[in-house]
């Protein structure tokens, strides 16, 4: 049997390649990007929907995390993220696979890293407590994996559940896409969770590289993307978003 060489992602230079097309279009094979009427955790209504809960086979679930895995040591190699990460953390439920098969990714990268995620009720029996997998200690560096940030109410969430594990530092959150949406005021959800918490966001890619890479073209045979979505996309990034 063949080894599987681990996904060129990045070229030496580290000069972006066709990655981002190649991500768009496995989200929108996986049914994870979807296009239509949605109503974000934010409440906000919009046309177009990142659901990571879509992936369903083992395949895909590998291939995310090697996208991931490729994002995390990209930024390690360039050092806008530290290489001494303790573990990757996964919010229930979402964040859990996600952070599951990254760790997995960068094991077969030669890069072994622990992960850890949360119940959403701590357990009172066995070894009791809220956390599942590493046991962060006082000092480690953990990265967050996330789906997508829409207001960043998510990551507000999380903070709170690791900071009552131990007194980690968080130097870094993984998404899958940037919405580019303002959070509570001017800024976006992505720079207000910096400015605030001093967290660097890594998106493999934004809603801006969505658009541009799908607008008129055909994934299988359908044109995801037509003149009237784009429109609405159009629409509503110009109410919510922040261009960079």
């Amino acid at each position: 049997m063949l080894r599987r060489s681990r996904p060129r992602l990045w070229d030496r230079k580290g000069k972006y390649m066709q990655y981002k097309e190649e991500f768009i279009a496995f989200m929108a094979r996986a049914g994870v990007l979807t296009f239509g009427d949605f109503t974000t955790k934010s409440g906000r209504k919009t046309p177009y929907f990142i659901n990571t809960g879509n992936y369903k086979t083992g395949a895909q679930i590998a291939r995310l995390g090697e996208f991931y895995a490729a994002c995390i040591e990209e930024n390690m190699q360039s050092g806008a993220l530290p290489k001494d990460i303790a573990a990757l953390f996964g919010p229930a439920y979402k964040g859990i696979p996600l952070a599951v098969s990254a760790a997995a990714a960068l094991s077969r990268m030669g890069m072994d890293v622990n992960y850890c995620f949360n119940r959403k009720e701590a357990k009172d029996h066995g070894e009791g407590g809220s956390m599942v997998g590493y046991q962060p200690k006082d000092g480690d560096k953990l990265l967050i994996i996330e789906d997508v940030i829409t207001a960043g109410t998510a990551v507000r969430e999380t903070l709170p559940v690791l900071q009552a594990a131990a007194r980690v530092q968080v130097p870094g959150l993984i998404i899958s896409v940037d919405r580019m949406e303002r959070g509570q005021g001017d800024l976006t959800a992505i720079e207000e969770i910096e400015r605030d918490f001093g967290i660097h966001t890594f998106a493999l890619v934004t809603v801006q590289d969505i658009l541009a890479s799908l607008y008129g073209k055909e994934i299988d045979g359908r044109v995801l993307i037509d003149d009237a979505m784009r429109k609405r996309m159009e629409a509503y990034m110009e109410t919510y978003c922040v261009a960079h």
